[in-house]
């Protein structure tokens, strides 16, 4: 039992995270299961609608995100008044992004006009990611609270006040979509319209607990050392902002790609993406875990803990992503079945390709959970400017140009999504050639 308490610590902190992810992603199941529900058209606006505009918001929450890092070297040094101090900096950040996503509503709404397939799709997608924007305020301000709490170490509070958010996003969900006794459907809107309004209960929530506990642990802080720190998180968090937007701007690029591929098989491809997502969310809250145990580390100046933490994460985020990637394929044909169109031949088309993705999607999968897991020990560390550049390397240095080559020589929806598992192969053994250098010991936050 002994060997394995160092792993169960881990679990204690990450599990609460990880539920966290699974959470948002069934949040979105949901959301795409109705709309598939609803209309073909606005099944198929969503994925592009959806990802373009967490293009933007991702850029300020992962700024904002990183001020848990700063948090948790604090509270490894064990002073509660500059986690405090954090805390109304990061708020700071995030209000101002809220302002900056409304005057970047347009820029995006040029991108769907310059890439939707048909003008149909293109309304709806302007309206989904037009609302999803505007509302990114809410998204930033909850992820200033959560960061508090993460931190700290304290992600169970997160977790409980993560459910009840999605749970009211699902509850939301038909009522907005379909329409309620003589109240007509918003469709697509309505879909965006219940997450904004989720993020917002979860904010008004998280940020009155923080406050509390705050005051509790006697945290209080002069508004000049909140105002000074918001520069130190911007140093840091930029580039940690940049890698989220890059990140999400390549895949955009290569979501973008499959709507060539035809109809049905941009829906499958849409379906098997949905279901990654979910498996996949568990791993962003294991990042999560391995930031904030190995920032406690740094604060406390214990090397070898950030080490111990940040290995003894990987191999629980890999081994949970292999038993994902198994029950996955096990479970394909019967999954596969709820975003299948109704006419046979389309079906049949449908689900054979969706099978092929299932198998690349497994192996893209335990790749892209020990690269994620390492970044996060990377960012905890302070490390963000290389996540950030390598990151950038790989997306438009290696997968991108890939993606171009499947075009010119073999266009299908399988050998596009092969490249993915090329991409996040190189993406780790770059991202682990770093760690193993140590050169993130040599970087002081605080």
């Amino acid at each position: 039992m002994k060997p394995l308490r160092p792993y169960i610590e881990v679990l204690k902190l990450s599990w609460p995270l990880a539920l966290g992810m699974v959470n948002n992603a069934a949040m979105q199941f949901a959301d795409r299961a109705f709309l598939a529900r609803y209309s073909m058209p606005a099944f198929e606006s969503v994925l592009p609608a959806s990802t373009l505009s967490w293009v933007f918001v991702g850029f300020f929450q992962s700024i904002v995100a990183y001020s848990g890092v700063f948090v948790a070297q604090y509270h490894g040094a064990k002073n509660p008044r500059m986690c405090a101090a954090s805390h109304k900096a990061a708020t700071m950040i995030a209000f101002a992004s809220g302002a900056l996503l409304l005057a970047l509503v347009p820029a995006a709404e040029w991108i769907l006009s310059a890439t939707a397939p048909s003008p149909g799709l293109l309304e709806m997608e302007r309206t989904y990611c037009g609302i999803c924007m505007a509302g990114g305020v809410f998204a930033c301000a909850q992820m200033s609270a959560a960061s508090y709490f993460t931190g700290r170490g304290r992600t169970a509070i997160v977790f409980w006040v993560n459910l009840a958010g999605n749970i009211l996003n699902i509850a939301l969900d038909p009522l907005l979509i379909f329409g309620w006794r003589g109240i007509p459907g918003l469709g697509l809107a309505g879909a965006a319209y219940a997450t904004v309004f989720s993020m917002a209960v979860q904010w008004i929530v998280l940020s009155a607990a923080a406050a509390r506990h705050i005051r509790r642990d006697r945290g209080g802080e002069a508004s000049g050392t909140a105002a000074g720190l918001v520069w130190r998180i911007l140093r840091y968090g930029v580039p940690s902002g940049a890698y989220s937007v890059l990140s999400l701007l390549s895949f955009t690029v290569f979501v973008f790609a499959t709507e060539n591929a035809g109809d049905v098989a941009f829906a499958a491809s849409n379906a098997v993406f949905t279901v990654n997502y979910l498996l996949y969310a568990p791993m962003e809250g294991f990042a999560l875990g391995a930031q904030t145990l190995v920032g406690q580390a740094r604060g406390r100046g214990d090397d070898r803990l950030a080490v111990a933490s940040a290995r003894r994460t990987i191999l629980l985020a890999a081994g949970t992503a292999v038993l994902f990637a198994v029950a996955a394929l096990a479970l394909s044909r019967p999954v596969l079945r709820i975003f299948a169109p109704a006419d046979p031949a389309a079906c049949g088309q449908f689900m054979a390709i969706g099978s092929k993705l299932f198998l690349l999607m497994g192996c893209w999968l335990v790749l892209d959970a020990a690269d994620t897991v390492l970044c996060g020990a990377l960012r905890g560390a302070g490390d963000t400017r290389f996540v950030m550049w390598w990151m950038s390397l790989c997306a438009f240095g290696v997968w991108m140009p890939l993606v171009r080559a499947v075009f010119a020589f073999r266009f299908t929806m399988p050998m596009l999504w092969s490249t993915t598992v090329v991409y996040v192969l190189v993406l780790f053994a770059g991202s682990y050639a770093r760690w193993r250098l140590g050169r993130w010991r040599k970087i002081k936050l605080v």
